[in-house]
């Protein structure tokens, strides 16, 4: 994953491509922050990580932007989340990450709001970087009440 990342800034280089080459930098530069404070090179689901985070970053952002109307700005966020989406694994659906939580609550058993961590740690591992993370914890709050 590190490679292919590092392929395509070279890549964006050449086709002198500034908007997806400052984006794979962007990247490039958290991934470096990650492995000096993990002290090891990173692995690929440590990079996916590092990828969602700059995805959910960018989806905060665009919230604010939407305060201040700047169509502009939220134009220009959802191509640099379009351009990271690529490095991610196929998101799930919907329809399998309800079915993964339903499997999850037939394990678990929950019966109040309070067992949502004991929910959450069943369903995380399987969608982790697969899916918006917080699609996943409101669907569980909502089954769970």
């Amino acid at each position: 994953m590190r490679d292919k990342i590092l392929d395509d800034l070279k890549m964006a280089m050449k086709a002198q491509d500034k908007k997806t080459l400052t984006v794979i930098r962007m990247v490039k530069g958290a991934m470096q922050m990650e492995e000096l404070n993990k002290k090891h090179p990173l692995t690929d689901e440590e990079v996916i990580d590092v990828i969602s985070k700059q995805i959910k970053t960018r989806k905060e952002s665009i919230k604010e932007f939407e305060k201040g109307n700047r169509q502009d700005l939220i134009d220009m966020t959802n191509s640099e989340i379009e351009i990271l989406m690529g490095y991610m694994p196929k998101q799930l659906t919907e329809d399998e990450i309800n079915v993964i939580i339903d499997k999850a609550f037939e394990e678990v058993n929950p019966t109040s709001p309070k067992d949502m961590g004991k929910i959450m740690k069943v369903v995380t591992p399987l969608v982790k970087g697969k899916a918006d993370m917080g699609y996943v914890s409101k669907t569980i709050k909502e089954k769970l009440n």
